[in-house]
């Protein structure tokens, strides 16, 4: 089996030592400039590229829909952002890094680079021992990336070389590299994966939900107080399961699951330090953008699945006749379109919402499409749409406030954007629901649920417990919580 040497081919890691402010992030970018090669490749997965890579910087994609699946490793670039101009800060920075980019070689525009990342819930995030590898706002330039469209799939190498020189002299070097890491790829290939992967039996410790369920109904108690008392209608409360294995959790496993259970989801993976890792299979979109057209959605108000036609269908009914669920969707379409109307020359939504059924669990769905006012990229939607009031709740600086006052855990990255931005600042974000974080043999487990006047308790309890039941399955637990 080929090995490359240590060095990688790598004419710049990124790596810019412990000044990560969003200013010296820039001025290294305006120094450098990106270079990127790119070749066809066959025979291989975005899987079989991901567990190549195990134990470096890991990200990945997948979107069904768009049949698109993405994954990249290693870094080329970091940025980052904090505080309240985080967004702008990030645009800022993919603006320079992209902008003097050179594609070097013939490849399709679906081959060029992407930044991989995301944001944490809020802006004022400070990394505690559950999020410690993560920031407010960390996108990555991946050093090697894997793209398929359809049915065509290219792998591409990105570099950062000082701006004064010549691109085209970093061409052999890009060649040279990537050729033997295609040729290492495709030598290696999909070995021992296949797709009828599960998850392993679960080599599990101790598994703990910190938040009993007589905090949870007070919780729950204190919101409807507040609605009956201020302008509050909603707000997101959520909970976490913490679980403790014997070994490391195998990364790749747990995906695998998702990848065959929840392949109409939206899949992600984050790992901005090795083994340290977030990802989930989300049914939310938050916002896709390309060019002056934008997609989202409403998802709010559940119910259980059956494995009975019959009751699975009535089960569906009466979450459309639900008051209560009607109600707590109705609030979040509005908050939405309240949002993008100012953004936006044109609107289309459906005039009622539809069912979406996932494999444990459906929902209310409104799909929502528009016309942007003046095309700017994916980040202005992105940072005017989260959290929607499916995350966070309505009005949104009242169901904030009560979160940060009353919720006991952070939250970190859960319930936040994450997605990836191409050359043009276009890109994709998913909410990162359904979703964990993982540390070597650590995982946190988030599951939220909108309270509004009408909720019980006992149903919201009984609803995060499906919730959480994707990822455990993918981590190989059986929980009755």
């Amino acid at each position: 089996m080929k090995k490359l040497e240590n060095r990688d081919w790598r004419l710049e890691t990124g790596d810019w030592g412990t000044d990560h402010s969003p200013i010296s992030s820039l001025q290294s970018l305006q120094s450098q400039r990106l270079v990127s090669y790119s070749l066809p490749i066959t025979g291989l997965s975005a899987m079989g590229f991901l567990r190549h890579a195990e134990g470096q910087e890991r990200f990945f994609w997948e979107d069904v829909r768009d049949r698109i699946t993405l994954a990249g490793f290693g870094s080329a670039a970091n940025l980052m952002g904090w505080g309240d101009g985080r967004y702008a800060h990030i645009r800022q920075q993919a603006q320079t890094l992209f902008q003097d980019a050179v594609l070097l070689g013939d490849a399709p525009e679906l081959a060029r680079p992407r930044l991989f990342g995301g944001f944490a819930f809020r802006d004022d995030f400070l990394p505690d021992n559950t999020w410690a590898a993560f920031q407010p706002a960390h996108f990555i330039l991946p050093h090697y990336q894997f793209v398929r469209v359809g049915q065509e799939t290219w792998l591409t190498i990105n570099a950062l070389i000082p701006l004064a020189d010549d691109p085209e002299h970093s061409l052999p070097i890009l060649q040279e590299a990537l050729t033997a890491r295609r040729d290492l790829l495709v030598e290696i290939g999909d070995w021992g994966l296949g797709s009828d992967q599960q998850s392993p039996i679960s080599n599990l410790q101790s598994l703990t939900y910190p938040m009993p369920p007589d905090e949870w109904a007070r919780l729950i108690h204190a919101v409807q107080q507040e609605i009956a008392i201020t302008e509050l209608k909603k707000v997101v409360l959520a909970r976490v399961c913490e679980a403790r294995f014997h070994e490391r959790i195998d990364i790749y496993s747990a995906l695998a699951f998702l990848n065959k259970a929840y392949a109409d989801c939206y899949r992600f993976v984050f790992e901005p330090r090795p083994f340290h890792t977030f990802l989930g299979a989300t049914p939310e979109l938050l916002a896709k953008v390309e060019g002056d057209t934008l997609t989202t959605m409403s998802l709010a108000g559940s119910i259980r699945r059956s494995a009975n036609p019959l009751e699975d269908a009535a089960l569906g009914q009466q979450l459309m006749e639900s008051p209560k669920d009607r109600h707590e969707h109705e609030v979040v379409v509005m908050s939405i379109l309240g949002r993008l109307a100012p953004l936006t020359t044109q609107l289309e939504i459906s005039p009622a919402p539809g069912v979406y059924k996932l494999s444990n669990i459906q929902h209310l769905f409104t799909p929502i499409r528009g016309t942007l006012a003046q095309p700017d990229g994916i980040l202005p939607l992105v940072e005017a749409l989260h959290p929607t009031p499916a995350m966070g709740g309505s009005p949104r600086s009242l169901a904030l406030d009560f979160i940060s006052r009353q919720e006991p855990m952070p939250r970190g990255w859960y319930a936040s954007p994450v997605g990836w931005i191409d050359y043009k600042l276009d890109g994709a974000f998913a909410v990162g629901i359904r979703s964990a974080v993982v540390q070597e043999r650590r995982a946190w487990l988030y599951a939220g649920a909108g309270i509004v006047a009408a909720s019980d308790p006992d149903q919201e309890w009984a609803e995060t417990g499906l919730k959480f039941r994707p990822m455990q399955n993918a981590l190989g637990i059986i929980s009755s919580q």
